[in-house]
């Protein structure tokens, strides 16, 4: 305790002992430290169970891409085009669904499954020859798709699904749906990037409410926030076609959820989310 204490020698008297003068502006710092540490552990405990309990919703989203690809790989062997381009579009539901934890608990796995715009292998590169080419010679980068959905599907019971990563995935992701999707998206020749956007939310909704929103809910302002830019972001892309969507207004709704969910990380105990792995 040293350091919240200053000598006084200088103004001691003649014959005194110098006397050692309390700092009170110290003492408030380490209470008000030692009251966020307390409340951050009081938080951890709850946050880490709610992340186990999120666990099977990866299992589940990464299931449904891996069987999508492998009915892909079906099609493909029958050479049905039609048949293909529905797997396709059937294995990007459950990949899109789980990009709260996939960009940043997988990357390389990410990478090679989802690369974009340069894409050489995974979805994008099997989607420029199906609905771009009308071709429908796709087996190696298929066969190449099942293995890396397969080994990701086989890891997830391992994967420390830390209540930080999520959280930076779930804000990460908020911001890719306004900014990089809105223009046309990822799936832009296929045509599914409105699709995409919804399986986006559907995903951060999900990750927002299994893991986050039970600790939040003791302050209705925070909570409040989150779920009403959520809400208004759901609606916005309640629309027919992507050119319908109000893309100035999606932006400004996902950059403030991610503001919203940025407020909320001090209550959460962790560290306020960047964006900093927002771009592939």
């Amino acid at each position: 305790m040293n350091e919240f204490y200053l000598s006084s020698a200088a103004l001691a008297l003649p014959g005194q002992r110098p006397r050692a003068r309390r700092r009170p502006w110290a003492a408030r710092c380490l209470l008000s430290l030692m009251v966020a540490a307390g409340a951050g552990r009081a938080n951890a405990a709850p946050l880490d169970e709610a992340a186990e309990r999120y666990r099977p919703h990866v299992v589940e989203g990464i299931g449904q891409a891996l069987a999508g690809a492998r009915d892909l790989r079906g099609r493909i062997a029958a050479g049905d085009l039609a048949g293909a381009r529905k797997a396709w579009i059937a294995a990007r539901a459950g990949w899109e669904r789980s990009e709260v934890f996939t960009a940043g608990f997988v990357p390389e796995l990410d990478a090679q499954i989802d690369a974009w715009p340069n894409a050489q292998s995974g979805f994008h590169a099997i989607e420029a020859k199906l609905f771009g080419a009308n071709q429908i010679d796709v087996e190696g980068e298929t066969d190449a798709l099942v293995d890396h959905l397969s080994s990701l599907h086989g890891k997830l019971h391992d994967i420390d699904l830390t209540p930080q990563g999520l959280l930076d995935g779930t804000v990460r992701l908020a911001y890719e749906v306004g900014e990089s999707k809105s223009d046309g998206g990822e799936s832009r020749i296929s045509g599914t990037s409105l699709d995409d956007m919804r399986n986006n939310v559907d995903g951060i909704d999900l990750a927002y409410r299994t893991i986050f929103a039970g600790v939040l809910k003791s302050d209705p302002k925070l909570a409040d926030a989150v779920d009403g830019k959520l809400a208004e972001l759901r609606t916005l892309l309640v629309v027919h076609n992507l050119p319908d969507v109000d893309i100035p207004k999606l932006r400004r709704m996902s950059e403030e959820l991610v503001v919203a969910l940025q407020n909320a990380s001090a209550k959460l105990g962790l560290r306020r989310p960047t964006l900093e792995a927002a771009a592939r």
